[in-house]
């Protein structure tokens, strides 16, 4: 019951944090609005017909049905009927100027900015956790992948991927892992440092993709290859393989069968075909034979495999806190719009808007913050809304049809023109765009559901092994 409650404690939390910075996105409308002296009719959080509404000093406000986004009702900037539906116009309401219009549209990507800087201030001082994974070193190479295939071996380095110079294994979208991922080319060059090799050199690496269900987003690229972890034993299992063996928590596995060990997988991969396996411990610094075995309560399980009882240590160890600068963070912010943008317009890459995340993805990714528990939760969540305020700016200030920036355009050209763009022309440039933005929040909301239910399917997939006893 305590969990339940947590986690119902979590969404809420969530969808709290997720609304407030859409309502100071409009608040930014609405208080431009007040200023210019324009005429408001409604201030609604969410899309639809309200499901609460109350009206305040001739301003209705209100809560829709369709959870995604909200508008502040300025019916003297554009005719928004298909969206916000008919407003209650006064009598002899006299038209705003263009520089209102411009003030009042960018009004809400100004505060969405703003508060992006609040939140980055904020994170500046109380810190949060680094999510790089350092270093650039190869730890295994899956048999058989493109990797494989290429002549990469464990203990290389990878010093740059399609000539972009890399120092952290996954860092935003700057990382060996990310930059495969994104790779838009039909192979994948790596430039590889080899130990006892005294030049770099480079090779050409293929990728795969997993296999996906219809509901689900097309995977992303991948080489076959994880990046290097000190092997620290973390706990022994009693009565395991490794506890017989004298194997204690601290030391670490250096070597296996003689040859160096750069990522506990590969000894896990190697072990669970029950083959003897020789491991060589930095302290003492002596050489363990054993052999894996499955533990007494897996036996019959579909997909059990042997295990040697060693449970690894972190191996970034405890969290280290970092503390970038605000103008830091909203410039890395920009800069991830800026290559997602360049993705999805590239043709050889292999992200599309089915990669993009509506509401139902992006509360869902605050969730997985959250759920991470503690201070560090937090840190993550209000980091990750600086990054969500500066795409919510940028989105919004594109000069497209119904948002924000579609409206500035119109101002500027209202005021070049000395008359306002054609009513009829615009309702249809507006009903065609709004079809087609329902059309794709629809698109990536199923795809984002599906992850969703991916995610459950995975993880009762995990539950299904109970905790081993030898």
């Amino acid at each position: 019951m305590t969990e339940v409650l947590r986690t119902i404690g979590i969404i809420v939390l969530v969808i709290l944090l997720f609304n407030f910075m859409i309502f100071f996105h409009e608040l930014g409308h609405f208080l431009a609005g007040k200023w210019r002296g324009a005429y408001i009719d409604r201030f609604q959080i969410w899309f639809g017909r309200p499901i609460w509404k109350k009206k305040i000093k001739g301003v209705l406000w209100g809560i829709g049905w369709i959870p995604a986004g909200g508008f502040v009702s300025l019916p003297q900037l554009e005719s928004m009927e298909g969206i916000e539906g008919k407003a209650d116009l006064p009598k002899n309401l006299t038209p705003l100027k263009p520089l209102d219009k411009v003030i009042i549209a960018a009004a809400g990507p100004l505060f969405s900015l703003l508060l992006a800087y609040i939140f980055a201030v904020v994170v500046w001082g109380i810190g949060k956790p680094a999510t790089e994974l350092p270093g650039t070193r190869v730890g295994y190479v899956q048999p058989g992948s493109p990797a494989a295939v290429a002549g990469l071996l464990p203990g290389d380095e990878i010093l740059a991927v399609d000539g972009k110079p890399v120092t952290k294994w996954s860092s935003g979208m700057e990382g060996v892992r990310e930059l495969i991922a994104l790779s838009e080319h039909p192979t994948i060059e790596l430039t590889v440092r080899r130990p006892g090799f005294p030049e770099s050199f480079k090779l050409n690496c293929g990728y795969t993709q997993a296999k996906t269900k219809w509901w689900q987003r097309t995977a992303m690229r991948r080489a076959g290859i994880a990046p290097a972890m000190p092997a620290v034993v973390g706990g022994v299992i009693p009565g395991s393989p490794a506890a017989r063996a004298g194997i204690l928590p601290g030391q670490r596995v250096t070597h296996l069968d003689g040859s160096p060990l750069y990522t506990p997988l590969l000894l896990q991969e190697k072990a669970s075909k029950g083959t003897p396996v020789q491991l060589t411990l930095a302290d003492p610094g002596t050489k363990v034979s054993l052999v894996a075995e499955l533990p007494a309560n897996w036996k019959g399980i579909p997909g059990a495999e042997p295990i040697l009882g060693i449970l690894w240590a972190n191996p970034l160890g405890s969290i280290r806190m970092e503390h970038p600068s605000p103008q830091s963070q909203v410039n890395m912010s920009v800069r991830w719009m800026k290559d997602t943008f360049e993705k999805l317009c590239s043709p050889g890459s292999s992200v599309s808007v089915e990669h993009l995340s509506g509401p139902v993805g992006i509360v869902s990714y605050f969730y997985k913050m959250m759920e991470t528990g503690g201070d560090a939760g937090l840190r993550l969540v209000l980091w990750f809304a600086v990054v969500l305020n500066v795409n919510l700016a940028i989105l919004n200030i594109l000069p497209l049809p119904v948002v924000d920036g579609g409206h500035v355009i119109l101002g500027i050209v209202e005021a070049i023109r000395r008359k306002p763009v054609s009513g009829q022309f615009l309702n249809w440039i507006f009903s065609a765009f709004i079809f087609l933005l329902l059309a794709l929040f629809l698109f990536i909301t199923f795809k984002d559901v599906g992850d969703l239910f991916d995610d459950n399917i995975s993880e009762n997939a995990r539950r299904e092994l109970p905790d081993p006893k030898f």
